[in-house]
């Protein structure tokens, strides 16, 4: 899948807004506020259960990483997530 398709799949589950649960936050970080090195995918299966975590590094920006956002689509896809939540800036660590 290319990173445009990828991309516009991933938008479309985070403009769905809140629809309840299981539930997935994408949390973009890296060494810059304009370069996202690391995405963090929680996922939520019910309210009060604790999130579970997987993170992807690269050395480039995650957000142009075409198999990194294919991998973050079939997650979304996977858990059949109601609703879907991503940080809109770039956290500095």
């Amino acid at each position: 899948m290319n990173l445009d398709k990828a991309r516009k799949r991933i938008e479309k589950h985070v403009k769905k807004g809140e629809r309840g649960y299981p539930l997935i936050a994408l949390c973009y970080s890296g060494e810059t506020a304009d370069c996202a090195t690391q995405v963090a995918i929680q996922f939520i299966a019910e309210e009060g259960a604790e999130p579970q975590e997987q993170t992807f590094t690269a050395k480039t920006d995650v957000r142009k990483d075409e198999v990194i956002q294919t991998t973050v689509l079939k997650i979304i896809e996977r858990a059949e997530a109601n609703m879907v939540t991503e940080t809109e800036s770039v956290a500095v660590i």
